[in-house]
């Protein structure tokens, strides 16, 4: 007999969503059956479900409404250490896949990927191993070191978007995947205030999500 597990979906897009139930509902292969206890669509909802019941695997989209899933991984993997983590998302930037790696996820698939490919990861991180599904890179050729000082064509994006030189500090950090705290400690100042610096730069930049200012360092060799 199978065993069940407790799958709870992080989401904000309702199509994707019964696309993965319908999915879920009918492995046909496999050592599991899957019981979807709950649907987050924004960050908080996903505290909330695991407080509520108990959940084997969270499949975890980065871009959420109010906290994205960077800023959700290191809650779970702190308050919540056996819940298997499975990033499900667009991005394929090794930026990101590095930064939820970074932030405990146990798994990363890209979701141009198949039901057979969802399947294997979860039996993967079910396991205990790591999953990266197809097309999924970790390694950045682009990575350049990470000197403070701004470079031409540095400055020139600063001044498109009118962002002072702290906040390309502040940038450059979050294109590293450092948080609030590790930023604070590097440039020696609150993690209010650099809480204040992100938010400026999220509003200047016309994003909201943490994965959305990595991409855009990442895209803009800022890191």
């Amino acid at each position: 007999m199978k065993k069940s597990l407790n799958i709870a979906i992080a989401d904000d897009h309702p199509i994707f969503i019964e696309g993965l139930r319908t999915v879920l509902s009918n492995p046909q292969h496999g050592i599991y059956t899957y019981n979807i206890i709950g649907v987050a669509r924004t960050g908080p909802q996903v505290a909330q479900i695991l407080r509520e019941t108990p959940v084997d695997v969270l499949l975890l989209d980065l871009n959420l409404p109010e906290t994205d899933g960077l800023q959700v991984l290191p809650l779970v993997r702190k308050d919540y250490p056996g819940v298997r983590v499975f990033v499900l998302t667009v991005y394929e930037e090794p930026k990101l896949v590095k930064a939820a790696f970074k932030s405990g996820t146990d798994g990363y698939m890209l979701k141009t990927g198949g039901r057979e490919e969802l399947f294997r990861g979860i039996d993967e991180i079910m396991s205990g191993n790591t999953f990266l599904g197809r097309g999924v890179e970790v390694t950045d050729k682009n990575l350049r070191g990470g000197g403070v000082g701004l470079s031409v064509y540095e400055d020139k994006f600063a001044k498109r978007h009118s962002l002072t030189k702290r906040e390309m500090e502040v940038l450059r950090y979050i294109g590293q995947a450092l948080n609030n705290k590790d930023i604070s400690e590097k440039l020696y100042i609150s993690d209010q205030t650099v809480s204040v610096h992100r938010k400026n730069i999220m509003r200047k930049l016309g994003v909201n999500t943490t994965a959305s200012l990595i991409k855009i360092a990442y895209e803009n060799n800022l890191v």
